[in-house]
């Protein structure tokens, strides 16, 4: 039986159904179903799952109707994995701009999905040229992410991340997490949260079995990470996590969120409109997505597991 992929749209007047097409074009093998999830004005296989789009396509410009469609496209891609016609979604990047001016109240695709499939409990791994990364919060502003870190939510990063190891094939895998501050606190002389959150967040961790080391600086972590010191790397916000994973992966950078009943995965990386409709798109992260989640598919479908 096929592994059958649902792509959709995500912002059609971005680059992503450019990159949809360019991918599947390029990973187009037998075993393998691909079904692109979006109007017919981007996407005219017969293979297509259609989506209404009652707008025009004008590559490079924000819409509350591109916005509707993509968030159409990805609930129908939920549905599709739920009632077992997918094995898995990848998603095209959205923008939360649009999803704004189209009154959608969403912060990005983790947080939509996980209430089309009712899981609490759920993060977002970013994975490139074998670094892995979780981050502790997510769409946040930089100044709320000190009052919004909890003992809670960074062990809960950590199982999961330790979770994902284990579906990786790493069963003692080792988690890096960073410190918040500069220095990891340096002793409490730059902040408090290493040694009042982090520290015991960990030490919960460890007493679940989980191979959890830090707080450690976050201008080190990653440089040891990428020596093999570390098998994932947890931190405590988006750009912490997302700056050295970008640096070192960014054409080929995955999304792969965590704790969801289904699997999903996406690019690491936006809409672009800047380059929209010039067909000159790079394709390599959204290739990557859908590997990974071909990959994952399989080995679900072998271990009878989805997450």
């Amino acid at each position: 039986m096929s592994i059958r992929i649902g792509i959709t749209c995500g912002d059609v007047n971005g680059i992503g159904p450019e990159i949809a097409l360019k991918a599947i074009s390029e990973l187009w093998t037998p075993g393998i179903e691909f079904f692109p999830i979006g109007p017919e004005q981007v996407f005219d296989s017969p293979a297509a799952w259609r989506i209404p789009f009652k707008g025009n396509l004008t590559p490079g410009k924000i819409t509350a109707e591109a916005s509707k469609t993509a968030v159409a496209a990805i609930e129908r891609a939920v549905r599709g994995c739920l009632d077992g016609e997918l094995d898995a979604m990848v998603t095209a990047p959205i923008c939360k701009e649009g999803l704004k001016l189209a009154g959608i109240d969403y912060p990005g695709h983790t947080e939509m999905i996980a209430e089309l499939t009712g899981t609490k409990r759920y993060g977002m791994m970013l994975m490139g040229k074998g670094l892995r990364v979780m981050l502790a919060t997510r769409h946040l502003p930089l100044r709320a992410v000190a009052d919004a870190l909890t003992k809670e939510n960074i062990l809960e990063a950590i199982e999961l991340t330790g979770e994902a190891l284990k579906w990786f094939g790493l069963d003692n895998g080792r988690i890096g997490v960073c410190g918040l501050n500069p220095h990891a606190g340096d002793g409490g002389a730059l902040g408090n949260e290493e040694a009042t959150v982090i520290a015991p967040a960990i030490a919960s961790a460890r007493a679940k079995g989980f191979n959890a080391i830090g707080p450690v600086p976050a201008d080190v972590i990653f440089y040891q990470a990428l020596n093999k010191q570390y098998d994932a790397v947890v931190a405590m916000y988006h750009d912490q996590g997302l700056g050295p994973l970008k640096m070192h992966a960014f054409d080929c950078g995955v999304n792969l969120t965590l704790g969801l009943p289904i699997i999903r995965t996406s690019p690491d990386h936006g809409t672009a409109f800047n380059i929209a409709g010039k067909n000159i798109a790079k394709p390599e992260s959204m290739i990557a997505a859908i590997e990974t989640a071909i990959q994952l598919a399989g080995r679900a479908r072998n271990n009878g597991i989805t997450e």
